[in-house]
């Protein structure tokens, strides 16, 4: 019963209220970015939420637009704005998809929605992340975030999906909150963000 209609109903209320709350530090990230990235705040993408259905996921644009002489798009952290990385490492950049959570395409925790290019890369164990919305926050994000290989956060992933409870997400919640503070996990080594998945062959 939780799963299927009393987690929609708090992620609505919650993501309504916590929008409200947050709402003058939504305003002021939104001028700063509005001035750091040339107009552009706001970083739209699709990604596959629950049963693999696309949508758009909307956060704040912490990278700006730059190229080289050839055209193509500098490495992430060059694209890095000062702004951006302080939104980044203080999860600001999250807020705006309350929005999503609020329109339904997402939840305030479950696994994190990822890139439409990944989709054909999982093997039939991992694609099972789908069966639930995604997620602002969830086990995988408290359990090392982008720390840990993409192999370890697909396991957390699929392990939430089979245990999907109040008192988990109430735990994963308040977990979020303290990763926040301490700031871990945030970037994979020797990198800015994350790698990029390219495929297993790992069998479960």
């Amino acid at each position: 019963m939780y799963k299927d209609s009393i987690k929609r109903l708090l992620d609505f209320f919650i993501a309504f209220f916590g929008l409200s709350l947050l709402s003058p530090i939504f305003v002021l990230v939104t001028v700063g970015l509005f001035i750091a990235n040339n107009g552009k705040p706001f970083f739209f993408q699709k990604r596959p939420g629950k049963n693999g259905r696309i949508f758009k996921i909307i956060k704040f644009k912490t990278m700006n637009d730059k190229r080289d002489e050839k055209g193509t798009l500098l490495s992430d952290a060059d694209r890095l704005t000062l702004i951006g990385a302080i939104v980044r490492k203080t999860s600001l950049d999250e807020i705006p998809q309350l929005l999503n959570v609020i329109i339904g395409d997402m939840s305030l925790i479950g696994p994190r929605p990822l890139l439409v290019q990944y989709l054909p890369l999982y093997n039939e164990v991992q694609k099972r992340r789908h069966e639930v919305r995604p997620g602002i926050t969830g086990w995988a994000q408290v359990n090392g975030r982008n720390a840990i290989s993409w192999e370890q956060k697909f396991e957390y992933d699929v392990w939430y999906v089979d245990h999907i409870s109040f008192i988990l997400d109430f735990r994963i919640f308040f977990l979020t909150i303290k990763k926040v503070f301490v700031r871990e996990g945030i970037s994979a080594e020797g990198q800015a963000t994350m790698e990029a998945f390219k495929g297993n062959n790992i069998k479960y």
